[in-house]
């Protein structure tokens, strides 16, 4: 019988607050992290997004951390805004039973009503680096008595050149804090980072689910430059939630007019929207309100949106990391979900090394506006590449499962910059 959250060594308030929002079970992440956090021990997790992580480190986190309410005794570092924002809304309750205050700290929103929030008095700071390192520069908090600190997407950070901004801050605490620090990979500048920062860690890896992977399926459709838009509106038409990947800001706001003028009603978000923009466009997206969002890859960093139907490559991703960042916004928990990228003819030598490097044998299938397959995917088994595959020696992968049916929209809401309670 797998272990409660009590048996785990969670505080009993914690644990009545959890049942209360419908949590009952550890995840595997929180299951194999959790004591060994709640020991003082630093723990080096790695585990991909959706598998339980903040919860991992929150509980802990919230247990572990002194009240003090005149400086931080706990830091949460993350990489975009709307992830500080989702962290927040998640320990927000936890936090409010256990006695202690939160506050949101990340750029593109006035600064004065964080300072104010600091001021006020905090116990649990979750910040980006940028806007962090400009409040400690001001002189208007200090992260010296932080005694417990956790890095989570490190990987993300690093991909995004965070890694000498997060750097500055942890040497700016003093003593000896315990450092939590997950991320999907530990290679790299995370690696350094885990040798420099963490003192003899506890090492986990979970996987994601074995069932999810089966339930994914990818298609890749050959387009021209003319019917690109066209067969992309096709495509996402009809389903209750579209995640649509291109390169550029600029490029987010001419898909969604292109879109438009198919017929498809669609929003961007993307890096230079205010953040009150770009909260208000992901909750229409989470409550079903907007059907297709357009995104860059780093707006989308900081989205976990439940029940996405289909993810679609506007712009081919770069590299097989953001192939599979961008597509692991679907097949969530479980479910099903289609990706499908769109590949242009001079796209087709990079996509075909996306393929290889992923494990991949799906072939390019041409198609044009209209074509009834367009309309679902889901109903047509693509071929293979064998014949290039097994010069190169790649494994032939499975066949994906089929897409299960959409399910009830969830609701997005607006997380203040001061959470002392309040939603989950």
């Amino acid at each position: 019988m797998p272990p409660s959250f009590l048996d785990l060594g969670v505080a009993p308030v914690l644990v009545d607050e959890l049942a209360h929002g419908g949590i009952t079970d550890p995840s595997p992440v929180q299951a194999a992290t959790i004591p060994d956090a709640l020991a003082g021990r630093d723990v080096c997790g790695r585990a991909p997004t959706g598998s339980g992580k903040t919860l991992a480190y929150g509980l802990p986190l919230l247990q572990r951390t002194r009240l003090s309410r005149q400086r931080p005794r706990s830091l949460v570092l993350v990489p975009t805004r709307e992830l500080a924002n989702q962290i927040a809304d998640d320990l927000a309750p936890l936090a409010e039973a256990s006695g202690l205050w939160i506050t949101a700290i990340y750029g593109g929103v006035s600064m004065n009503r964080q300072i104010q929030a600091l001021r006020e008095g905090v116990d649990i700071v979750i910040a980006t680096p940028g806007r962090l390192n400009d409040l400690l520069e001001r002189r208007e908090l200090s992260v010296a008595h932080v005694e417990v600190v956790v890095l989570d997407e490190a990987d993300q950070m690093a991909d995004m050149g965070f890694l000498p901004q997060v750097e500055r801050i942890l040497r700016q605490i003093e003593g000896d804090p315990q450092t939590l620090l997950f991320s999907a990979t530990l290679d790299g500048a995370v690696g350094k980072l885990v040798r420099t920062y963490l003192k003899d860690p506890v090492h986990h890896t979970v996987d994601a689910a074995p069932e999810a992977p089966g339930r994914l399926e990818q298609r890749f459709i050959g387009v021209g430059p003319g019917d690109k838009v066209a067969v992309a509106a096709q495509v996402c038409a009809g389903v209750s939630r579209a995640l649509v990947f291109v390169r550029t800001t600029y490029g987010a706001d001419r898909v969604v007019k292109q879109l438009g003028r198919e017929g498809l009603p669609a929003s961007a978000i993307h890096g230079r929207q205010s953040q009150n923009k770009r909260e208000r466009t992901l909750g229409a997206f989470a409550d079903g309100s907007v059907a297709v969002l357009v995104a860059t890859n780093v707006a989308a960093r900081g989205i976990h949106v439940d029940h996405v139907d289909v993810v679609l490559h506007f712009d081919p991703p770069e590299d097989p990391k953001t192939y599979l960042h961008r597509s692991g916004r679907t097949a969530r928990a479980g479910e099903g979900g289609l990706v499908v990228t769109l590949v242009l003819p001079e796209e087709e030598r990079g996509i075909a090394q996306i393929q290889r490097a992923t494990g991949l044998d799906v072939a390019v299938m041409p198609m044009r506006p209209g074509d009834p397959r367009l309309g679902d995917l889901s109903n047509w088994e693509p071929p293979v590449r064998a014949a290039e595959s097994a010069r190169e020696g790649v494994p032939t992968a499975a066949r994906p499962g089929r897409r299960g049916a959409s399910s009830a929209p969830s609701s997005g809401r607006r997380v203040p910059v001061r959470a002392r309670g309040r939603g989950r």
